[in-house]
């Protein structure tokens, strides 16, 4: 029997490298096709709504952005057990306390899957409303893809090139591309969130 493999990128586009993880399941997507049995599925913030896709997976590959206390833009590969205390160890935002609780979730139920791994990179930015990939975090992309192909080739699946365009997992205004190209200045759009409730002395 074909195991069920769930590929999921897990963070917040619009908090600079917190969009690590879904940057990746974008580029996976994008470069290769899969059969069935693989769901390559952009998790966002959505938390416990991810349930039952995890309940239904027999191999979980996890891609997100933690902070390790590592180097800046370091890559870390979690297996197993781990998993679940990494993404607990320094919650950077609400979604990694979310995922954890799915995958606490998971096993209440005894529906965790057999198989675990956390592809994990160490942000560099984090307060940039707004803003895109660290040049340090974007470079580690290509490395963690290699390593998920790596895991699905472990776990029976060989992904092949994709010939033309993919159906998009995120919507298209939220593009790498046109994401970096659409943005305003700084002078424009003030980067650390909404000035009006930040900035409590001009208020």
């Amino acid at each position: 029997m074909e195991k069920r493999i769930l590929v999921l990128g897990i963070g917040n586009l619009l908090w600079a490298d917190e969009g690590f993880g879904v940057r990746c399941v974008e580029a996976l997507n994008a470069g290769w096709c899969f059969p069935d049995n693989v769901t390559v599925m952009d998790g966002g913030t959505q938390g416990l709504y991810l349930l039952p896709y995890v309940q239904e997976a027999d191999c979980l590959l996890v891609f997100d952005a933690v902070d390790y206390g590592d180097a800046l833009g370091d890559l870390r590969e979690v297996v197993g057990d781990q998993v679940p205390r990494f993404m607990g160890a320094k919650k950077m935002s609400l979604h990694q306390t979310g995922f954890q609780e799915v995958l606490m979730a998971a096993e209440l139920t005894d529906k965790l899957p057999a198989e675990l791994v956390l592809i994990g990179v160490q942000p560099e930015e984090l307060e940039d409303y707004g803003g895109s990939l660290r040049d340090v975090v974007k470079a580690q992309m290509v490395p963690a893809l290699n390593l998920a192909l790596d895991w699905l080739e472990r776990w029976g699946v060989v992904g092949s090139i994709r010939e033309g365009g993919a159906e998009a997992i995120t919507d298209r205004a939220l593009a790498m591309d046109v994401y970096e190209a659409g943005r305003p200045s700084a002078e424009q759009a003030y980067r650390l969130g909404d000035a009006r409730f930040l900035n409590t002395e001009a208020a």
